[in-house]
């Protein structure tokens, strides 16, 4: 079976801006699926967000586009390996101008903060006790 990928496309107001915040994270762009419309932004081999301005994002849908600001549309949620991974990645997305959007949980097998992008979309970072899982 071949491995799959997922392309989460999220709608921005400055593209620029936007690919900014994301390369200070570490992540980088692609350029070959990029333009003036539109950023790839590589977080993994098999994850891939897609930064689509307000006006492009439009043309693949017919509903509404939510302002993730007032409205919660999804949450993201990526796995780290570590805690000091999850407070590394989360304090560079608020150097960068991200909010974080709620405390850290701390489960002691299960720790995780999250925050939210320029645009409001929620992204939690959660680190996993690997005993915990296979116990």
């Amino acid at each position: 079976m071949s491995q799959q990928m997922i392309f989460v496309n999220l709608p921005v107001t400055d593209l620029d801006a936007s690919k900014r915040f994301f390369t200070e994270l570490g992540y980088s762009i692609d350029a070959r699926f990029s333009n003036e419309d539109a950023a790839s932004v590589v977080i993994s081999d098999t994850i891939v967000a897609m930064l689509l301005t307000r006006p492009f994002y439009a043309t693949f849908t017919k509903k509404e586009i939510a302002d993730a600001t007032t409205t919660s549309e999804v949450l993201i949620c990526l796995s780290a390996d570590s805690r000091e991974k999850v407070d590394e990645l989360v304090g560079k997305a608020l150097a960068a101008g991200g909010t974080e959007s709620r405390p850290a949980q701390d489960r002691g097998f299960m720790y995780g903060r999250s925050f939210d992008d320029l645009d409001g979309h929620t992204w939690e970072i959660v680190w996993m006790d690997p005993a915990a899982i296979e116990g």
